[in-house]
C-alpha cells in the first residue's frame, strides 16, 4: 500500500471519530446546560471548548461566549479545524482519494454526513442543534457499521488505527476537563455531586448502561474516572483504545513487515496501563496522569506517521 493511501485511510478514521465525538459532546453539553443554573450552564459550554481543544481559537474570533455561538463554532465553523463540518470535509476529501479501498456503504455514510451540513449557516436553537447532531451521529454509526463489514485488510486496519488514536485523545480530554469542572472549589473527591451531571457525562460516551453493569455502589466520580480510564470492557476507555492501537499495529506489521517505534511506544503504554490502578492515579494526580497520557498518545501518532511515511 502506498504511504499516501495509508495516510488517507488513517485520517479518515481520525476525522470520522472526531466528528462523532464532537456531536456527542454538543448533545451532552446542551443537556448539561439545561440541568444547570447560571453560571454553571455557561461553564458547561466553556468546558466543551476545552474538551475539543478549541478554546484558544474561539477566543480569536472575538465572538461572545454564548451557547449559540459556541455550538455553531463546534458544529459548522470552517475556521475551526475540529468542527464537525471541517472533520467531515476532510474525511470526505480523503475518502475520495482512496475510494477504491472503501466499501460502498462506508463511502456513502461519509458522503451523507457531509451532505447533512452542506449549506447550513446556523445550528438554530437547542432542538434544531440536537436534530443536526443526531443525524450526524446516525451517519457516523453507519460508517462504523460499514467498517466492521469491510474485509480485514490493511485499509480496515489503518482506518481503525486512526479511530483508536483519536478516541483515546478525546476520552482523555473529556475526563480531564469534566472531572474537575464538576468538583466545586473545596469539594473533596466523592463529595455530593449532582447525579444528573455525571449521568450526562457518561451519556457523552455511551457509558450509562456499562457503568450500572460494572458498579453497584451508585454514581461515584472516581468510579466514572476508573471506568473511562482503566476498564477494558468499556470500548471508549483509555485502556480499550490503547489495546486497539496495539492490535491494529500488529495486524499492519504482519502484513507489511513494518514494525518500529510506534509499536514499541504503543506496547509500552498498554503495559503501563495494565499495571496501574485508579488509586495510584489519584495519588499522583489525575490531571497529571491524563496530561501524560495525552502526550504519549501524540507521540504514538507522530511515530505512526514516521513509520508509514505519511507524517
Amino acid at each position: 500500500m502506498l504511504s499516501r493511501t495509508a495516510g488517507s485511510l488513517y485520517w479518515i478514521g481520525r476525522y470520522v471519530e472526531r466528528a462523532e465525538f464532537t456531536a456527542r459532546l454538543i448533545e451532552a453539553t446542551i443537556r448539561l446546560d439545561a440541568l444547570s443554573p447560571r453560571p454553571a450552564g455557561q461553564g458547561a459550554w466553556d468546558s466543551a471548548l476545552l474538551v475539543a481543544a478549541a478554546d484558544y481559537d474561539f477566543g480569536l474570533t472575538s465572538e461572545t461566549r454564548s451557547p449559540l455561538n459556541i455550538s455553531r463554532y463546534l458544529t459548522l465553523s470552517a475556521s475551526n479545524p475540529s468542527s464537525i463540518r471541517s472533520c467531515l470535509d476532510a474525511a470526505r476529501s480523503n475518502a475520495k482519494s482512496v475510494r477504491t479501498a472503501l466499501s460502498r456503504d462506508a463511502w456513502e455514510a461519509i458522503n451523507r454526513a457531509w451532505l447533512n451540513l452542506r449549506g447550513r449557516a446556523t445550528t438554530g436553537g437547542n432542538q434544531s442543534t440536537l436534530g443536526i447532531v443526531e443525524a450526524i451521529r446516525a451517519e457516523t454509526r453507519g460508517f462504523e457499521g460499514a467498517l466492521h463489514r469491510m474485509l480485514r485488510n490493511e485499509a480496515y486496519a489503518f482506518i481503525s488505527l486512526g479511530a483508536a488514536i483519536e478516541r483515546a485523545d478525546n476520552t482523555a480530554r473529556l475526563i480531564d476537563v469534566k472531572y474537575h469542572l464538576l468538583l466545586p472549589d473545596g469539594e473533596k473527591v466523592g463529595g455530593p455531586i449532582d447525579r444528573d451531571q455525571w449521568t450526562t457525562i457518561l451519556h457523552a460516551v455511551s457509558a450509562n448502561t456499562a457503568y450500572r453493569w460494572l458498579y453497584s455502589e451508585g454514581l461515584k466520580p472516581w468510579l466514572v474516572a476508573e471506568l473511562l480510564s482503566l476498564r477494558k470492557e468499556m470500548p471508549r476507555s483509555l485502556a480499550a483504545s490503547s489495546e486497539e492501537v496495539v492490535t491494529h499495529l500488529n495486524a499492519i506489521g504482519k502484513r507489511t513487515g513494518l514494525q518500529s517505534e510506534a509499536d514499541r511506544l504503543a506496547r509500552m503504554r498498554q503495559s503501563a496501563i495494565e499495571r496501574t490502578s485508579i488509586d495510584t492515579i489519584f495519588n499522583h494526580g489525575l490531571h497529571e496522569w491524563l496530561s501524560g497520557f495525552i502526550y504519549e498518545n501524540a507521540r504514538i501518532h507522530q511515530a505512526i506517521g514516521a513509520q508509514f511515511r505519511f507524517g
